[in-house]
């Protein structure tokens, strides 16, 4: 895990550019720093820049640009196969140097090219110079597990791991994407990676699963070098359960290749339980995990979290929330490294676990990612579902276990109605709760209705799939990296495996939510591994904290910098801010908004004081 940052076009950085943003890469990578200067022709000039974590093969041999034979490359994240990949490749007379996945990237493209990355099982954004083609080669991992920013200007091409990287390097301040503004305060943060836009005009992240090609011209070619394919081959549920197992262990294995000491985030749920859970007892490993305790009942999950604790005997720490600690500073230096608003309160409560496991000496955390997203983790996966099985010979039977179970934990009214897509497949209204009302308090008008991405025709896949590449995880995934970074750790996903992934594309929808149970194939494939006291667990809280967590809305001191001045009142009418925040009791979806319209204010402070 590292930064990287680089720059190709016809006006030669400084070495003042170049230092600045090597100074603002450290977080990423405090264990070494380099640079590589490539003069392509007369008129085009090459920058790459790294800073490297070292995780793998940590010997100075391994420090970044790394160069052999005509090829230089930075690379951030990590490749996990690459001890199968290398003995394939030495197999056909590679030699290594190192022990690091960086050479092994290296020359995955000396043998296979552009196709290397098909070879690849991991998360990744590296850019690579050929000197012989004249070419620079940027990729994108296939889940959006790393983040790859750029912007092209008539001058050249910037590129970097954090949106504060390219400002460093251009060496000016980016102008504020007022739009993303807009559309973040109105229909919240499920709604940002659907244009391929971020905070600042002209600057994009590379999509997922993606290579840039960048020509000698400095024109651009995109390709999507793989997709999710949908084809329900596998309709029986022990053979779909045994695949799982199988794959979702292997995926943890692979993810636990590492010269560094490792940990895992632990909540109250099935996801980062089954982690913990196969480390040590498929691994033997000893377990060392890291939980936020709310003391909001509604997102409490220690009793969970304990049992977890006592059938695995691992060293638990503990994070506690406490309303009185300053979190509103907190939460503005949060920001100012972000470059960007805090997304939701949920990853400004997941920084404080970031920060402890930093704390403890740890430069890895595994986390539970994206299994609501594949295997059905939302109350309203069941209504999808029950859409889906309307005309299944055994519907009466999903519905009544539906009713007797998942319909006494829902609270959204929405999802209390079983035939909620019935009459109307589209229903989409609750991603974007109360939107006409938030856009009401802004002083441009701006509506921007829901959309989605169309990946496969069922419903319920679809839905499933919208979450995991453009509304939900992308988000999770990109909060996650800004938040480990900040403390120097590496973050993993092991739910998100190739492997896994496209085995579950495998299986009949019909299989996913049984007995009343969502996630029903991960807790049946985690028997025998995972505590049933998690394993069973029909209620599901969430990752999450309340706004009253951080604002004291009893407070004046904390009320007075809510409305005080600043760029925010540029886009929000103040005196409807004030009024609602008189109000004191708010719906969630105003808990949101008011936690959106804070992240805001202090990004768009720390952008006018920025540079």
């Amino acid at each position: 895990m590292c930064g990287i940052a680089g720059y190709l076009g016809y006006q030669k950085r400084t070495n003042g550019q170049i230092s600045a943003c090597l100074s603002s890469m450290h977080n990423r990578g405090p264990n070494a720093k380099g640079s590589l200067y490539i003069s392509v022709n007369a008129q085009t000039h090459l920058h790459l820049l790294h800073t490297r974590l070292s995780i793998l093969d940590l010997d100075q041999r391994s420090n970044q640009p790394f160069e052999k034979e005509h090829v230089a490359l930075v690379f951030n994240g990590e490749i996990y196969n690459y001890i199968e990949i290398r003995l394939a490749l030495e197999a056909k007379g590679h030699v290594f140097s190192t022990q690091s996945d960086t050479e092994v990237l290296l020359h995955a493209y000396l043998e296979y090219g552009k196709g290397c990355v098909d070879h690849f099982e991991g998360m990744w954004s590296f850019a690579l110079y050929d000197k012989k083609e004249k070419t620079l080669f940027l990729s994108k991992d296939r889940f959006n597990e790393k983040p790859l920013f750029y912007f092209k200007t008539s001058d050249g091409l910037f590129f970097g791991s954090q949106t504060t990287f390219l400002e460093h390097l251009a060496g000016r301040k980016m102008e504020i994407n007022r739009a993303q503004i807009f559309r973040f305060l109105v229909n919240g943060h499920k709604s940002l990676y659907k244009q391929n836009q971020s905070f600042f005009s002209q600057v994009q992240d590379l999509p997922f699963a993606t290579n840039l090609l960048v020509n000698p011209d400095l024109s651009l070619v995109f390709k999507r070098y793989w997709a999710p394919f949908y084809k329900p081959e596998i309709t029986d549920t022990q053979t779909a359960i045994k695949g799982i197992r199988e794959r979702l262990i292997q995926s943890v294995k692979l993810r636990m290749r590492s010269d560094v000491p490792l940990s895992f985030c632990l909540s109250g749920g099935v996801d980062s339980a089954s982690l913990a859970s196969i480390a040590a007892k498929e691994f033997n490993h000893h377990v060392h995990t890291f939980s936020i305790i709310d003391s909001d009942k509604r997102y409490n999950e220690s009793e969970n979290i304990n049992a977890t604790l006592q059938d695995i005997q691992c060293e638990n720490h503990s994070i506690y929330l406490h309303p009185q600690e300053n979190h509103l500073e907190n939460l503005k230096g949060l920001v100012a490294y972000h470059n960007a608003p805090v997304l939701t309160i949920s990853y400004y409560v997941h920084s404080l676990l970031l920060k402890a496991i930093s704390d403890k000496g740890f430069k890895i955390s595994i986390s539970g990612t994206a299994a609501d997203e594949i295997f059905t983790g939302y109350y309203d996966h069941f209504n999808l579902h029950l859409y889906e099985m309307k005309d299944h010979p055994e519907f009466s039977s999903y519905l009544q276990d539906w009713r007797t179970y998942p319909a006494q934990y829902v609270r959204h009214p929405s999802f209390k109605n079983p035939r909620l897509y019935f009459d109307d497949p589209s229903k989409r209204a609750h991603i974007y709760l109360n939107s006409a009302v938030f856009s009401s308090f802004l002083k441009t008008d701006f509506k921007e209705p829901f959309t989605e991405t169309t990946y496969v025709s069922s419903l319920l896949r679809n839905r499933m799939n919208n979450e995991l590449f453009n509304e939900v995880v992308p988000v999770i995934l990109h909060e996650d990296d800004l938040n480990a970074m900040c403390y120097s750790v590496e973050n993993r996903s092991p739910f998100l495996d190739t492997n896994l992934i496209e085995y579950m594309y495998r299986i009949s929808s019909d299989l996913l939510i049984q007995k009343g149970y969502a996630k029903y194939l991960l807790r049946e494939a985690m028997q025998g591994i995972l505590n049933d006291k998690v394993r069973l667990s029909r209620e599901k809280k969430g990752f999450n904290a309340s706004i009253n967590s951080i604002v004291d809305f009893e407070s004046k001191q904390d009320i007075d910098f809510l409305l005080s001045d600043g760029p925010i009142f540029d886009f929000v009418e103040r005196e409807k801010i004030e009024k609602l925040l008189t109000e004191r009791q708010f719906e969630n979806s105003y808990k949101k908004f008011i936690f959106n319209f804070l992240s805001t204010k202090l990004f768009l402070e720390h952008h006018e004081q920025a540079l």
